[in-house]
């Protein structure tokens, strides 16, 4: 799926049963930043629109310099430290 069709997936119409619940997710942290990004990414599938539970996140960002890449760094390196 391209990063466009990721970003405008509507909440209100996706099957909950093809999304990954973030809890499930699992990153290397030996791994270089780039390699856990990428290792995110294959098992989340979608990081604009995953599940929490029960509960569908859609993710979106304000006007802002920051890119995907710089967000998912970010939060990959926060859930690193649970």
């Amino acid at each position: 799926m391209e990063i466009q069709a990721m970003r405008d997936v509507d909440v209100t119409k996706v099957d909950p049963q093809t999304l990954i619940d973030i809890r499930e997710i699992k990153t290397d942290s030996n791994l270089t930043p780039k390699k856990r990004m990428e290792q995110f990414i294959h098992q989340i599938g979608n990081p604009y629109c995953y599940k929490y539970g029960d509960y569908i996140v859609k993710i979106g960002f304000e006007d802002t310099e920051d890119t995907l890449e710089d967000r998912l760094k970010d939060l990959i390196l926060k859930a690193g430290r649970r």
